[in-house]
């Protein structure tokens, strides 16, 4: 009895060092999206001050596929030892499982939450060739062409794809969805006039609207942005009981220690907290949101329970 109690002492002071001396080699923070879309932007903005914190690089690792599904289940399966970390966002957390009850991994259940990183809106981006200059305007024209607009997405059950599908159960316009391995992919083709629309984090549609290469129509929050103050929302819009924000937030595997996820929570807290990283989120159309990891728990299990009833109500069905 007294060399089990031995081990287990042993056994718990030695994860307590490993814990105490995180991290001792580089960590991965896996991006379930390709380069270019709203996670990819908001996890290269605090890696390089994750890594001048914890004296590590933390390594942005785009694995693409499935609407986020594929990089969401390799974080889920990793070793809970504070390597391999995941930039969620409501894509992985909550739209995705609630389209998938059979994914292989559970939003809840799987992860164990870190921090909140930021929130952007969404923003219904369209083609300049596409003749509308008002989301009414946009309804008129897809009632018209009987489907023929193309709605591209970051992938089938991405965030991008389930806003989609809602706008056209709101308002009676139908598209065709085109989806992509990410916004970013999805962003492109749109600018070179391959899709018709899209409905994007407003985040990684910044540069393309300032220069003019994308219009926008109108925006998900419940106030207009201050980057683009002149784009309505999409209430002035028209479209009543459209408000959705885009949240982004790492994970880790669950069964990760307190101690891990206390330290990486407030080294986060730290980077987003900075003049510097608050200046270059201003510029990307991001809201800092730190919170603790009790806080993003709660909060995933709130927008999970949402989109649940949303895909239910809605009779939102993948193709």
């Amino acid at each position: 009895m007294r060399i089990i109690s031995g081990a287990v002492i042993a056994l718990a002071f030695s994860l307590q060092t490993f814990a105490q001396n995180y991290p001792v080699k580089p960590v991965r923070l896996i991006v379930p999206f390709a380069a270019g879309g709203n996670v990819d932007i908001t996890a290269r903005q605090i890696a390089p001050g994750l890594s001048e914190l914890l004296g590590q690089n933390f390594i942005v690792d785009n694995r693409v596929g499935a609407g986020g599904v594929i990089g969401a289940e390799a974080v889920a399966k990793a070793a809970p030892d504070g390597y391999t970390l995941m930039m969620g966002s409501n894509s992985t957390v909550s739209v995705a499982p609630s389209l998938y009850p059979k994914l292989a991994y559970h939003p809840v259940r799987d992860f164990a939450p870190v921090s909140l990183v930021a929130t952007t809106p969404f923003v219904l981006v369209v083609h300049p060739s596409v003749p509308v200059k008002s989301v009414k305007e946009l309804i008129a024209l897809a009632k018209t062409k009987s489907g023929r607009l193309a709605m591209a997405s970051g992938g089938t059950g991405s965030s991008n794809h389930l806003v989609g599908e809602l706008f056209q159960s709101l308002t009676g316009a139908k598209f065709t969805h085109v989806p992509y391995k990410g916004a970013g992919p999805a962003g492109v083709d749109l600018m070179a006039g391959q899709v018709d629309l899209l409905f994007d984090q407003l985040s990684s549609s910044v540069g393309p609207l300032k220069s003019g290469r994308i219009r926008a129509l109108a925006v998900t929050s419940a106030a207009r942005t201050a980057v683009f103050p002149d784009i309505p929302t999409m209430k002035e819009a028209g479209v009543a009981d459209f408000e959705v924000t885009n949240i982004t937030g790492v994970l880790a595997p669950a069964g990760t220690s307190a101690e891990i996820i206390g330290r990486l929570n407030a080294a986060i807290l730290k980077v987003l907290g900075s003049a510097s990283v608050k200046e270059r989120f201003a510029g990307l159309a991001l809201e800092p949101a730190p919170s603790t990891p009790e806080q993003f728990s709660v909060y995933i299990k709130e927008d999970f329970a949402r989109w649940t009833k949303v895909v239910r109500d809605a009779s939102i069905k993948v193709d």
